[in-house]
């Protein structure tokens, strides 16, 4: 095959050249047919909608304003590595409920957000010490936040690049980007090293971007295609490799495992 040594490949590039010489995964068009038409179906009854991002989900900011903006990109900047264990669990409780996973986070935030913690500013974010955040994000089970070491590291690095890049707003950010998602993905992995998820593939850089575009599409979402949220591009935004995505394509027979992989994935599942 073709590689170029010097372009790291999109998402959707890296996609396609990993799919086409997949040993252990096999795409069966069949499969993505039945999904695509459980998608269409779910679009076409509004069962699920650009403002189910709002309604489906009581954390997630409800006003759309430079406010949410800020909270997002601190939540997306965040966003990774929560334990899958169901018996030990990260948790936050707050008005009334329990949360873990990411939903448990972004409760911290919120918490602390209603506390009058300046958690979404960067002049504040910036500076943070792992005691403040180990403060701010303190669990409500036995189980502390995992990695906060590294997510201390990753919010002051977001935080000082926008003081220095952004006048630290990530608004002058998206603004930047002149209603591009592509733009705006591009900035964010640019300007952000911990958005900037790369790996070589067979001498050929790809890449993923799980963040970087969970930012964009939230981005779009909470503002429903509008102002901040408005993209002309947004349909090359592809779906990100949540750990959930795999499973939901396997169940619709989307792809197949190779009996190895199959083995091993229940190995490492439990």
């Amino acid at each position: 095959m073709g590689k170029d040594e010097t372009k790291i490949l999109s998402p959707r590039e890296s996609a396609k050249l990993i799919a086409e010489h997949s040993e252990d995964v096999k795409i069966h068009t069949e499969g993505v047919d039945k999904i695509a038409k459980h998608m269409y179906k779910c679009a076409k009854n509004n069962s699920y909608n650009l403002k189910s991002w709002r309604t489906e989900h009581e954390l997630n900011p409800q006003n759309q304003d430079e406010a949410a903006l800020d909270w997002i990109f601190v939540a997306d900047t965040l966003n990774f590595s929560w334990s899958d264990d169901e018996s030990h669990k990260y948790c936050i409780k707050y008005n009334g409920k329990e949360y873990t996973g990411y939903w448990s986070w972004c409760a911290a935030l919120n918490r602390a957000l209603k506390n009058g913690i300046n958690i979404t500013d960067a002049n504040f974010y910036a500076e943070i010490t792992e005691k403040k955040l180990a403060e701010i994000l303190k669990s409500d089970s036995d189980i502390p936040i995992p990695l906060l070491e590294e997510r201390v590291a990753v919010l002051r690095e977001a935080g000082k690049v926008l003081l220095e890049k952004y006048d630290g707003k990530f608004s002058n950010c998206v603004k930047a980007c002149n209603k591009s998602a592509q733009t705006l993905l591009q900035s964010v992995v640019r300007d952000f090293p911990s958005y900037r998820d790369e790996v070589d593939f067979q001498g050929q850089p790809v890449s993923f971007y799980k963040r970087a575009q969970i930012l964009v599409a939230d981005i779009w979402a909470c503002f429903e295609g509008k102002d901040y949220g408005e993209f002309h591009d947004i349909d090359t935004i592809t779906m990100f490799a949540d750990y959930r995505i795999p499973q939901a394509l396997y169940h619709f027979g989307a792809f197949s495992y190779s009996d190895k992989l199959m083995e091993y994935l229940k190995e490492v599942g439990g």
